[in-house]
């Protein structure tokens, strides 16, 4: 049950980290990526997050703390949860968390004199390490192993946000077209990228079996940069479009790229959780963001594969022939 919970714990955090991302403008929370962010005496925020720096809570925070990495130090009131995940969490003696504490590898250090509300929950990464090793592929496949990939999974998002929000400031334009394209030729890109991962698994697979007698090396090199490039491109233009839809369908017509690749971002987060939809979520995803990156050409052209006929080009009319000299009339 323990562990049930710490799983919902968790996703309400991750839930909580994208809800803040996208209202971060929002006077009521904050947002950090390795700086400090404190939270003074008299001073009221809604959520705080931050990911690599450290945390400072001496006022009041209406709902959640959630850090990865860096540090969390409350001496203050958190109405909902503290939650961090490889973070040295330190509680004081004067902090009231009225949700739960959750700490997740780390360190947790408690003054006496504190209070939380709810469950408390540490898992150490000496103990997660140590039940991995003694169980052995069990523990792969039990619920106990749900931290680690939990953790993986937020730092993989992380990156893709982060890779998102550059894209969307430096192509904003090839996003929006390859988007449209998208939405417009969905079949037909879908059976381009599916033919285009077919094609470049047979490659890595044959460059693989080059790499014995040392030829295929750099082969192989330039597939995984080549599909890399491939795959970030189609990736986020897709989650442009999962966000750009989601904007639409609560009447919001005009959303900019950075914040509908955010939206999109979470809506794959939280589907990404689910283990049989989640992996069939991402690999449809995969095919369309193949897909639309090689036939628009990373937003540059319509259908880069379309071969139609040339055009028909009426030839110049022929110049008119010479008069025919009437031959004098015979006297």
């Amino acid at each position: 049950m323990m562990n049930k919970r710490l799983l919902a714990v968790i996703l309400a955090g991750l839930a909580l980290t994208g809800a803040t991302i996208l209202a971060a403008q929002d006077r009521g929370a904050r947002v950090g990526y390795k700086d400090t962010i404190i939270v003074a005496v008299g001073e009221t925020r809604d959520n705080v997050v931050s990911f690599g720096g450290d945390i400072i809570v001496d006022g009041k925070v209406r709902k959640t703390v959630f850090a990865l990495g860096g540090s969390i130090t409350v001496s203050g009131e958190v109405g909902d949860a503290v939650v961090g995940i490889g973070s040295a969490i330190t509680i004081k003696s004067s902090a009231v968390i009225k949700g739960d504490l959750v700490g997740i590898g780390g360190t947790v250090s408690k003054e006496p004199g504190f209070k939380v509300e709810g469950d408390t929950v540490y898992l150490k990464s000496s103990e997660l390490s140590g039940k991995i090793f003694k169980e052995g592929l069990k523990g792969v496949f039990s619920v106990s192993f749900w931290p680690i990939i939990l953790i993986f999974k937020l730092v993989s998002l992380f990156i893709w946000l982060l890779v998102g929000i550059v894209m969307a400031v430096l192509f904003p334009r090839q996003i929006t077209f390859a988007a449209g394209e998208l939405r417009r030729n969905f079949w037909p890109t879908f059976g381009t990228g599916l033919l285009a991962l077919v094609c470049f698994t047979i490659f890595v697979i044959f460059a693989t079996v080059l790499c014995l007698i040392l030829i295929g090396i750099p082969i192989v090199l330039s597939l995984a940069v080549a599909g890399m490039i491939v795959k970030v491109f189609g990736r986020i233009v897709v989650l442009f479009l999962f966000g750009e839809s989601l904007a639409a369908a609560f009447n919001k017509r005009s959303i900019s790229p950075i914040a509908a690749v955010l939206l999109g971002l979470l809506v794959f987060g939280f589907i990404g959780f689910v283990p049989v939809l989640g992996f069939f979520f991402s690999f449809v995803m995969g095919i369309m963001g193949w897909g639309i990156a090689l036939r628009t050409k990373f937003g540059t052209v319509e259908n880069w594969f379309h071969r139609g006929p040339r055009p028909f080009v009426q030839a110049p009319p022929a110049p008119p022939a010479p008069p025919e000299k009437k031959e004098a009339a015979a006297v």
